[in-house]
């Protein structure tokens, strides 16, 4: 597009793509980051979310300088972790885990950790993480095993997806539903504003 600066989102996640769409941002580019996204040995939740966001966002980086068209670009890197006190939960791959997941959330307040990491045209780093609080209801067998066929969970931080079946199970957040999702908008837009970027471009210019 003809009129703004180039924007790359380091994400290969449908669910990031459409929120940042539902701001009015379409990306120039997704460029999702293959980086080991295990926690370190006793690393804290937030510790974790803002070393995966930067680290995602240097590879993205890397790859743009080679890239003529994203030279310059401003660079959006993004990473979620949930947590049980200071026990961080996986992103779910197997069924086992996403069970295990279900089980320690049920019942019980939890926290989702979102990391912002922008890169500025200059190549600049602005961090910020979104800290919000969750709470699911008590989950009966038959939650977690219908839950569990559902396979939504793969994936999913926590072993779950809050715009999906698992919104039943969540009796109360405090904090910005979006970031549970996956991208905290009112964050996001504050930091891309404040690096100058035309947040309302799109807005302007409805497809």
């Amino acid at each position: 597009m003809i009129g703004r600066p180039k924007f790359v989102l380091a994400s290969g996640s449908p669910r990031r793509l459409t929120l940042i769409n539902q701001a009015g941002i379409e990306p120039d580019a997704l460029r999702p980051a293959d980086i080991d996204e295990m926690p370190k040995r006793g690393e804290l939740p937030r510790a974790c979310a803002n070393r995966l966001a930067r680290a995602k966002a240097e590879v993205v980086l890397a790859a743009a300088r080679a890239d003529a068209e994203l030279q310059g670009a401003y660079i959006l890197a993004a990473d979620t972790v949930v947590a049980v006190g200071r026990r961080i939960l996986p992103k779910a791959e197997l069924m086992d885990e996403a069970a295990q997941c279900l089980r320690l959330l049920s019942g019980r307040n939890h926290r989702v950790y979102t990391a912002l990491c922008l890169v500025t045209p200059n190549e600049g780093f602005r961090q910020r993480l979104v800290e919000t609080r969750v709470r699911f209801k008590r989950l009966s067998a038959e939650d977690i095993e219908a839950y569990l066929a559902s396979g939504e969970w793969r994936g999913k931080a926590g072993g779950y997806a809050a715009q999906g079946l698992a919104g039943t199970f969540i009796v109360k957040i405090v904090g910005s539903y979006s970031s549970v999702v996956g991208l905290p908008l009112y964050e996001t837009m504050t930091m891309l504003a404040g690096e100058g970027y035309p947040v309302h471009f799109g807005w302007l210019n409805p497809v």
